[in-house]
């Protein structure tokens, strides 16, 4: 499966800050459904590698219906690339809204925590070249900037 979709409500017993989930819990969540697609992918264990180019732009609130989709932008070896984006939102019908977008890397592992090498995954569709290659200029940012 080279995508996955994870929806929940966001808990009351979420660690609150002013009335909203805190971003590590967002971020933590992130992590949760990129390993998920990651471990689908490579039929095995990942660790996670990188997870980066986090904007937030909107809170989550309690209660809120949330939406955490991770898809394959494509594998190298033992490498694979996600894109991950959360949407939330009332649970009572309204259009569920962007609340993060963000890139993370995992690689997959053998049962000795060696680097394992995973199937090909190539973008196809327009959609998914051009996601892709955004996916690869957050990465190559964040690597020059280390």
């Amino acid at each position: 499966m080279h995508s996955i979709t994870l929806r929940f409500l966001a808990s009351e017993s979420s660690l609150l800050q002013a009335g909203r989930v805190p971003g590590g819990t967002v971020l933590r969540w992130v992590d949760e459904a990129g390993y998920a697609c990651a471990s689908a992918w490579a039929k095995g264990a990942c660790i996670t590698q990188f997870v980066g180019g986090a904007d937030f732009v909107r809170p989550i609130r309690p209660g809120d219906l949330v939406e955490v989709h991770a898809r394959l932008t494509q594998t190298q070896g033992a490498s694979l690339s996600l894109a991950v984006e959360v949407r939330s939102g009332p649970i009572h019908g309204a259009p569920l809204e962007d609340v993060v977008h963000c890139v993370a890397v995992y690689t997959a592992v053998g049962a000795d925590g060696e680097p394992l090498a995973v199937d090909k995954w190539t973008p196809e569709t327009p959609g998914d070249i051009a996601l892709a290659q955004r996916a690869q200029a957050h990465i190559d940012a964040a690597r020059a900037a280390a």
